[in-house]
């Protein structure tokens, strides 16, 4: 569909755009919202359908005469690639653009065996899933990837990742996208985790806290409906803010760093310290919920501590919603209890009026949706589109 330089294709993102809300709409009804011709509506839809983002339909509910034909956003028009990689473990899923998952598979997968090693197993097991799903790298418009460390989202390379020995610089969207053929975008886990929450939540949440209680601590920031990653990156490292009095040392060389004290990992050295067989933040879990009082009293003070350094985020930064998640953050009401109780009781009045604070929806899928929104939302940007159809 070559337009050249007059510009006729432009504008078929911005419909493409309106459409993806789920509602199927007419081209007076699309004319009417864009402020375009009707004429050039239709041009641009012909395009769309034609791409198989769009479908045609007849409305079933047309008034009288020829019924009028009503355009949708097609959800299976393509597939997404969504990896979440975490410290020991990997979630990987094939996506419909709506969201839905086709196939999903989750693995042991130590991450510190290096970018090679761990890339090679995800682009595998893609192919294994698209299979599973009976699609092809073909259907595949992007690739998402959660990384448990720093990431320069712009370039997808890590940066000086604590745990993550060999990765730092690695080129994972290059890396991995010429064995996938599509393009590759990289983030933080949690930042993936808060985007598949935001998802979850609704578009009518504009700010969003996502707060990841797992090994170690992180939260995911939405403000005004976009994930704020900050100058380098790294906004949202909550985990080393310090909580007070306390004196525990942290893997990053300080000492009472809210990870050190409320992370899964300490929660389960606590535990070997008296006498309990606990490996991570998962055994820290089991043993709450087979009732065991120190694993339990250890998760609900952590939900405390959570709290209190949330409680000043709170303040600063008046989010509507507080989500949490993670493997510590899925035991459920006593992290839940405590961390109400803390952010409730010491922030301010008017921070709190309309503040929810729930566990999260998606649990162990935030991540891998989160990774798929955010490869739609690129692949999918009104620029995006136009441009694709101007090099047709």
């Amino acid at each position: 569909m070559s337009t050249g330089s007059n510009g006729q294709s432009a504008g078929a993102g911005a419909l493409l755009a309106i459409l993806r809300d789920g509602r199927a709409r007419t081209r007076g009804e699309l004319a009417q919202l864009t402020g375009l011709s009707r004429s050039t509506v239709s041009q641009r839809l012909d395009g769309l359908v034609a791409e198989r983002w769009v479908v045609a339909a007849e409305d079933p509910i047309s008034s009288g005469g020829r019924p009028a034909a009503i355009f949708a956003f097609n959800e299976g028009a393509r597939v997404v690639l969504a990896a979440d990689l975490g410290a020991t473990r990997a979630r990987l899923a094939v996506l419909d653009l709506g969201m839905t998952v086709l196939a999903e598979r989750a693995a042991e997968l130590p991450v510190d065996r290096g970018p090679e090693p761990t890339l090679e197993w995800v682009a595998t097991a893609f192919r294994e899933l698209l299979a599973e799903g009976g699609r092809d790298l073909d259907h595949v418009c992007g690739a998402g990837v959660g990384l448990p460390g720093p990431v320069e989202h712009a370039s997808g390379r890590p940066v000086n990742p604590p745990i993550m020995p060999g990765w730092d610089g690695f080129d994972v969207p290059g890396w991995l996208g010429a064995r996938l053929g599509a393009p590759v975008l990289a983030d933080n886990d949690v930042n993936i985790m808060a985007l598949g929450e935001h998802w979850a939540a609704g578009p009518e949440v504009d700010h969003l806290i996502f707060i990841k209680i797992g090994t170690g601590i992180g939260c995911g920031i939405i403000s005004g409906g976009r994930l704020h990653r900050g100058a380098q990156g790294a906004a949202g490292d909550v985990g080393h803010i310090r909580v007070p009095a306390s004196e525990a040392p942290c893997r990053c060389g300080n000492t009472g760093c809210l990870e050190a004290v409320a992370g899964g990992a300490s929660m389960a050295a606590q535990l070997r310290a008296a006498g309990v067989e606990a490996h991570g933040s998962r055994d820290v879990v089991a043993l709450m919920r087979a009732g065991d009082l120190h694993a339990t009293r250890l998760v609900r003070q952590a939900g405390r501590e959570v709290g209190a350094v949330m409680a000043s985020i709170v303040n600063f930064f008046n989010p509507s919603l507080i989500v949490l998640g993670g493997d510590v953050a899925e035991a459920g009401e006593q992290v839940l209890a405590g961390v109400r109780e803390t952010i409730y009781s010491r922030s301010l009045p008017l921070a709190t009026q309309h503040l929810g604070i729930r566990s999260s929806r998606l649990g162990g899928r935030a991540g891998v949706v989160g990774a798929a929104v955010m490869v739609v939302d690129h692949v999918l940007a009104p620029d995006a589109i136009d441009q694709a159809f101007e090099h047709h």
